[in-house]
């Protein structure tokens, strides 16, 4: 890496007086730095991003264009629209000059619950910055709702063009830039500029650290260490094949329950986000409660396992670690865990044994997080059409797999004002160092995905949904049908989730057969999965009615709020397809040889 400009000395908060000389010297070796790494970026933005490619100004122009022939063809609701936001601007210019005389007034356009960009007192305190924020609260919801009630576009069309609506409001937000973000100012003035020089700084690195490419830090990076502090549950691995790791994690308690329990993880992250630290690790916590636990740590593939399909992780990953558990213990039957794409893969797969007479080897299937039916399948869902799937495929044939990068952008683009301009804000404007978060580490921590494997996954399941089809999808002469499935199900979903909706997974549900038990935890994605009990945040739904005739929305008006994780709601249920107690098993004197400790050497491994 380059060596580093000289740095500013004061820190964030010193107050210090403006040095124009030492400034604009600062500056100049920060600019000499970014000239070649600013060339070398756009070069490689143009050449490579799948999501700079992705973005058509010709398309968006078309999609513009039919926006525009729908409003023509009823222009009354545009109208209605427009006299709805002028009437909030000059209910909101009466209420500012209410507020100016000193009287106490109530927001005309609140943010959002959950919208941390105004947190600063001064977005409420201060008479410009509270109009500034409200002016671009009703302004962006005008422009959305525009385009959402734009009903004569395709469904897919409209859902596209909201997505890039909501991109540009997000970026043309006052808290993205520095003359209209009051921290800033205030950093600003303090320092005396240096906060600007840090952030220089700040960018320079990550310009670096992307090889050209910015790879905007969202944590400190230095603070973890995979199997250091992190994934640091005793096991060993005891089993391993080209796509997996086996790991048998080492018991807490003298007896554990007899039938073991088995967990798949996504493999489009790495598995370690079921066992971050001590004190939020749901291996950790599932050993102390008694269970003999396996996981499947997934390979990061190289362009050697480019063939590797969606049925190979079925029979070399899910279904191998079902013979190696059966051999170690001796237990003909395992509960299984599946999050998200892992639990795609646990529906496809007991559909595929329930074809085989082999599904009693499930004694449950839990599914976090999990899209059987991709009818509707959230943000992510709008990049899968045929132009997108053939630029993934140019980019696979080249290297035989999907970068983790990619994904990684992909993912941020869905949460942008979280995932990229809060960052943003405090790397390169306030020019502060990012905290460290366990989450982020990993959410950083990038997998690739194997040519094969990517093809038909985007095209079986997100475009065309095929999982949904009775003998849509088949691995030689079986076919696939999820709705033969009969083992008890749990599914575990959140509220605020991007990447599978809740109401989509609920859906999804309804689509399997035998009993079924369906929970709705709060917040997002990862942050409602990995919630443990001794944290006591967040809360969640249930309702032991599931009834096929009505909509989520339904279940959810009837369904009970209880505080806390749903890890002691899922528990309780898993414990009545666990058998009885029987002693202890160590991993290190079964049938199988351990290989390594945990994490193992798969985990490690860092995407090419």
């Amino acid at each position: 890496m380059t060596k580093k400009a000289s740095a500013p000395a004061s820190s964030p908060s010193e107050s210090q007086e403006f040095d124009p000389i030492s400034f604009s010297q600062q500056m100049g070796e920060i600019l000499e730095r970014l000239q070649p790494l600013f060339a070398h970026y756009i070069q490689k933005q143009g050449n490579e991003d799948i999501l700079m490619r992705s973005f058509s100004p010709i398309e968006f122009q078309t999609m513009v264009m039919d926006y525009w022939g729908n409003v023509l063809q009823r222009p009354q609701k545009l109208i209605d629209i427009n006299l709805e936001y002028a009437q909030n601007m000059y209910l909101l210019w009466q209420e500012s000059m209410r507020k100016v005389l000193g009287e106490d007034v109530a927001d005309i356009a609140p943010a959002d619950k959950g919208d941390r960009r105004f947190r600063d007192p001064a977005w409420q305190e201060s008479f410009a910055f509270d109009f500034l924020r409200q002016s671009y609260l009703l302004t962006s919801k005008w422009l959305q709702k525009a385009v959402r009630d734009a009903d004569g576009l395709p469904q897919k069309e409209r859902d596209k063009l909201d997505f890039y609506t909501r991109l540009f409001v997000d970026a043309l937000a006052p808290t993205n830039f520095a003359m209209t973000n009051p921290e800033v100012l205030r950093e600003t003035m303090s320092s005396g500029g240096q906060n600007l020089l840090r952030g220089l700084e700040n960018l320079v690195e990550d310009l670096e650290r992307g090889d050209g490419g910015l790879e905007i830090s969202k944590t400190k990076y230095e603070a973890f260490k995979v199997g250091k502090n992190l994934a640091t549950t005793p096991g060993y691995v005891v089993y391993e094949n080209d796509l997996m790791q086996l790991i048998q994690y080492t018991p807490s308690t003298p007896d554990v329950y007899k039938v073991p329990l088995l967990i798949l993880p996504p493999w489009i992250n790495k598995y370690y986000i079921l066992d971050l630290r001590p004190d939020n690790s749901f291996v950790k916590w599932a050993v102390d409660q008694g269970y003999t636990v396996f996981v499947i740590s997934w390979v990061n593939p190289d362009k050697k396992l480019a063939s590797k399909s969606f049925e190979d992780y079925m029979t070399e990953g899910l279904i191998d670690a079902l013979d190696q558990i059966e051999t170690q213990t001796g237990e003909k039957k395992t509960n299984v865990i599946g999050y998200c794409i892992g639990g795609t893969l646990l529906a496809t797969a007991l559909a595929y044994m329930t074809a085989h007479k082999q599904d009693k080897r499930i004694a449950s299937a839990t599914f976090l997080t999990t899209l059987i039916d991709f009818h509707r399948a959230g943000d992510l869902s709008i990049f899968v059409d045929d132009d997108y799937l053939k630029m993934i495929d140019e980019k696979m044939d080249r290297t035989g797999y999907l970068e983790g990068s990619d994904l990684r952008q992909t993912f941020s683009l869905l949460r942008a004002n979280d995932l990229i301009w809060s960052f943003v804000i405090n790397n390169y404007m306030l020019g502060k160092e990012p905290f460290p978060f366990d989450l982020l580490y990993w959410n950083d921590d990038s997998t690739n995905m194997p040519a094969e494997m990517h093809r038909f996954y985007l095209r079986n399941m997100y475009r065309d949904n095929k999982l949904k089809r009775k003998g849509g999808i088949k691995f030689g002469s079986t076919s696939i049908d999820v709705s033969t499935i009969k083992v008890p199900s749990y599914f575990i979903s959140t509220k605020e989730d991007h990447i599978a909706p809740w109401t989509s997974t609920y859906e999804g549900m309804m689509m399997l057969g035998g009993q079924k038990r369906f929970v709705l935890a709060a917040s997002g994605h990862v942050a409602g999965v990995i919630n443990p009990p001794a944290a006591k945040k967040y809360h969640y739904w249930t309702n032991e009615e599931i009834d096929d005739r009505e909509h989520p929305d339904q279940w959810l008006q009837k369904a009970h709020q209880h505080d806390g994780s749903w890890w002691v709601d899922w528990e309780k249920w898993v414990r009545h397809t666990s058998g009885k107690m029987t002693l202890a098993r160590n991993p290190k004197k079964g049938k199988l040889k351990p290989i390594e400790p945990a994490p193992g050497r798969y985990v490690l491994k860092k995407a090419e």
